[in-house]
């Protein structure tokens, strides 16, 4: 129990690493926060600094997911249910993060890095969903919010795995939540459009 207890402590200070906000201050941009949508995440730093610290984010973000659950899965061979605690741990360190007064993101690259490492034939799917949204309508929101909705049953379809499941399930649950403004301005016609 104590090794389980700090590793989920240790995914969490991972997650919970503010990679747009110190991007950003190093490139000499400023706080994004105080910019855009004021989210930490890829599309307001895209949005605010330009492709390439957005892209960066994107794959930093990712990377919180990754490394704690692939040392799980890889290093401490944990089963399902442990696996899956830990990357709920890393997922709310993004959305939760302690070094800033637990205001964090939306968590959808850090919820991708984390699939990636359970389920990649998953991603696939929901990627494929995401890419085909995105270029119908032009809404990172909206593809984001489908592809979540659609990758726990991708999981419990590809691993048959009833703890990656509710894991997933729960993850997903939240970045839905964690988009209901967005939610609220697509209804309006208010969302804003994704422009390469």
């Amino acid at each position: 129990m104590l090794g389980l207890a700090t590793a989920l402590i240790a995914a969490y200070l991972i997650g919970a690493i503010p990679t747009g906000v110190l991007l950003t201050r190093l490139a000499g941009v400023g706080d994004v926060r105080q910019s855009g949508s004021g989210n930490i995440g890829a599309t307001n730093v895209y949005r605010v600094a330009g492709r390439r610290l957005g892209i960066l984010t994107l794959v930093g973000d990712a990377l919180k997911g990754v490394i704690p659950v692939l040392y799980a899965a890889a290093v401490l061979r944990y089963p399902d249910l442990q696996l899956g605690l830990v990357a709920l741990a890393a997922f709310l360190g993004h959305c939760y993060p302690v070094y800033l007064g637990f205001k964090g993101g939306k968590g959808v690259a850090t919820a991708l890095g984390i699939y990636l490492v359970l389920s990649p034939l998953a991603v696939l799917g929901a990627f494929a969903l995401f890419a085909a949204i995105l270029w119908q309508w032009r809404y990172v929101s909206l593809a984001s919010i489908c592809a979540a909705g659609a990758i726990p049953f991708l999981v419990l379809a590809v691993n048959r795995s009833l703890p990656l499941f509710l894991a997933t399930m729960a993850i997903s649950a939240l970045v839905i939540f964690r988009h209901r403004a967005n939610i609220e301005r697509l209804k309006n016609g208010t969302e804003s459009r994704f422009k390469a």
